[in-house]
């Protein structure tokens, strides 16, 4: 049976964010995650999470300028110093919210950039990244992130998310799996998934097109997380969609999972 985490980032903006995780757990939810907790004290979250019985599943390393366009820094040559401070601010923040899991954005491919000076760059950050995390008892995910809806991604496919983790070796770092970015590159859902289960940390949904509520498109989420379950992944699955209204309003597409 999939186990779902409400992702924070996504789900019940019609609340203010701390407001999120009570409105979360009512609806069923047994695990969050969002993209950023910076701008919210640690010790505020953690007192959401003990109050209403939920386990934090992921956040991402600091990933730049949100609001003015940036997604990830990992792979900028001139942010390295910046990257890898953010690191140490993820494992704080993980470690007093006993998340065990750390996603990075690889970022944008500036124009004209060299791209095996952009890998180069990734694959030095993230074996800064993973013996420090392994230390910390967290795991690092790196994630493909479809190039149609974030244009110049520098990792948007499964295959080179796991070329950039077998230059970096690292124990503790796999692929953060993705449905709804992986069905606008690639499609072959669940035989990717199969093919590479063990490199596999976390799962990620929405349906497509629009990355709204599975059942909205064309997505056969009956059949996928069936076959998650079949396979073996026992890991949470986050929903990380875009709700049509209300986020309450639309779970009926969970109701036979909870």
């Amino acid at each position: 049976m999939p186990k779902f985490a409400a992702n924070l980032s996504f789900l019940y903006s019609e609340h203010d964010f701390l407001d999120r995780f009570g409105a979360a757990a009512a609806d069923g939810f047994s695990a969050v995650e969002y993209m950023s907790p910076y701008d919210v004290p640690a010790g505020d979250i953690a007192e959401q999470l003990a109050k209403h019985d939920l386990t934090q599943a992921l956040f991402n390393v600091p990933s730049g300028d949100w609001a003015g366009g940036e997604r990830g820094i990992a792979c900028l040559p001139d942010r390295v110093t910046e990257f890898r401070q953010g690191v140490d601010k993820a494992i704080a923040y993980a470690g007093v919210l006993g998340c065990r899991k750390i996603n990075c954005l690889a970022g944008l491919a500036p124009a004209g950039a060299d791209p095996a000076t952009l890998e180069e760059t990734l694959v030095d950050n993230l074996r800064y990244a993973a013996p420090r995390m392994a230390e910390a008892g967290i795991m690092l995910l790196l994630e493909p992130v479809n190039t149609a809806d974030v244009q110049g991604f520098f990792v948007s496919r499964t295959d080179h998310a796991l070329r950039i983790l077998d230059a970096v070796g690292a124990d503790n770092a796999f692929l953060q799996y993705d449905v709804y970015h992986a069905q606008v590159m690639q499609g072959d859902l669940v035989a990717t998934f199969a093919r590479h289960k063990d490199r596999i940390g976390h799962v990620q949904i929405a349906d497509n097109p629009g990355r709204n509520e599975p059942g909205t498109g064309e997505i056969n989420y009956g059949f996928v997380l069936s076959e998650l379950d079949r396979i073996g992944y026992d890991g949470f699955v986050g929903c990380e969609y875009k709700p049509r209204g209300k986020t309450s309003d639309g779970l009926g597409w969970m109701k036979p999972y909870i």
